[in-house]
């Protein structure tokens, strides 16, 4: 047993999950769920806070654009030995990526753009990209040849660029870090302008759309929003997406009034500690990001923080096609295009990526319970998503640990379908 894990079990055996009134409701007759077997949902995360591979977490599950489950379990601080509440505020990482991959698609249907368009038409630093060919002893770049062609808006919204991340294994990461780029989560006195001039002037892993690569591809996306609205990308967030959406708890970084809301990051090295930032190749400047340091890089590619509810809101929006209680922010055609798989993610040969999220295919080939169809992402310190069409379902699940060495994410999926009619 860990550490806190004794602490944690009598926490759990005292009864663990907390429900937030008129948010968290079972399941009813009619709503597609059998109620019996969301207690299989609260068994699995309490067995991994039991474990002390997480010190807590929160479930929503919606069917039909209803919440039929919104649970809280364990605590978000270890230390104070304060209860997770349902409505308490996770840094979401690359679950802000889907965000931004959205404002990029609302500025497509009001034609600021075409998808195929060389984003050098609207970010000139980034017109004739060079491809690496070799590196020196140290790892630097040190040979590179014209690419094949332009980086397309398109080629950005799949990570088909050939940007990647200074934590990501490339021959660019020692190169990306030597030339100050910024992976996006910081405390530092830095604006997103400032960041992508950098990275502009970084040479790409491959030819554009050869290949997927995880990389900085929204942040450039976020930037581009900037350049083309003339707005300040937490500006166009808040006035085109969050306030239409009514997503009070999201933001870049955290008034005073809503940090005591924000769930302490833990790392798991054998046993759960508080982060300091440094237990994993993604690291922060600040281990109290989002609410201490400078408060200036908007990162389109990682740096909100929300809450479950905020972000049920935004990927039942997707759900409905576009549209959430009479706010409509993109077409019925333009979230089938997003949806639509376009690049080979695993190297098994099947596309399985579209604009900005995960798609399951074949399931045989998918090899878990699921649907076709479906569609999904995840944030670094252990949040995550999904939406399936099919089922007309939606589910999101946060907890805060970095590096998570749980699988609890993909167990709540599985949990989850379990409990289907």
């Amino acid at each position: 047993m860990r550490t806190i894990a004794t602490f944690l079990c009598s926490f759990i055996l005292a009864g663990c999950a907390t429900i937030t009134p008129n948010e968290s409701v079972g399941a009813d007759n009619g709503n597609g769920f059998i109620e019996e077997r969301f207690q299989r949902i609260d068994d699995v995360i309490n067995r991994e806070i039991e474990a002390g591979r997480i010190p807590g977490a929160v479930g929503l599950i919606a069917k039909g654009g209803d919440i039929v489950y919104h649970r809280a379990f364990g605590l978000a601080d270890i230390d104070t030995g304060r209860p997770m509440q349902t409505d308490d505020i996770f840094r979401i990482a690359s679950m802000t990526k889907a965000i931004t991959s959205v404002g990029v698609m609302m500025l497509y249907e009001q034609g600021r753009f075409q998808l195929n368009d060389p984003v050098s038409n609207y970010l000139p630093g980034f017109a004739l990209p060079q491809v690496v060919v070799s590196t020196d002893d140290g790892g630097l770049v040190n040979e590179t040849r014209d690419a094949a062609r332009e980086i397309r808006i398109v080629d950005l919204l799949t990570h088909s660029s050939g940007i990647g991340y200074a934590f990501v294994p490339t021959l660019l990461q020692k190169t990306y870090k030597a030339g100050g780029v910024i992976d996006g989560i910081t405390a530092a006195d830095a604006i997103l302008a400032d960041g992508m001039a950098l990275l502009a002037r970084q040479p790409i892993a491959f030819d554009p759309g050869e290949r997927f690569l995880y990389g900085l591809n929204t942040d450039v996306l976020g930037y581009l929003i900037e350049v083309i609205t003339g707005k300040p990308l937490d500006r166009f967030f808040r006035e085109e997406i969050f306030e239409p959406l009514g997503m009070v708890d999201t933001y870049f970084y955290l008034p005073d009034d809503k940090a005591d809301r924000l769930v302490t990051l833990y790392a798991d090295t054998g046993r759960l500690k508080v982060s300091d930032g440094t237990e994993d190749p993604l690291t922060l400047d600040n281990p109290r990001y989002p609410v201490e340091g400078a408060k200036r890089y908007f990162s389109g590619g990682g740096g909100l923080s929300s809450t479950s509810r905020d972000y049920f809101r935004f990927v039942q929006m997707l759900a409905n096609e576009g549209g959430l209680d009479g706010a409509r922010l993109l077409g019925r055609k333009s979230v089938e295009l997003m949806r639509a798989p376009r690049i080979d993610i695993d190297g098994d040969g099947d596309a399985d990526f579209g604009l900005g999220f995960q798609v399951v295919g074949d399931m045989g080939q998918y090899g878990e319970i699921g649907s076709p169809g479906a569609y999904a992402w995840g944030g670094a310190f252990g949040t995550s998503y999904w939406i399936d069409p099919e089922e007309d379902l939606v589910a999101v699940f946060m907890t805060q640990v970095r590096p998570l060495t749980s699988d609890i994410r993909n167990r709540f999926r599985t949990m989850v379908y379990q409990a289907l009619e």
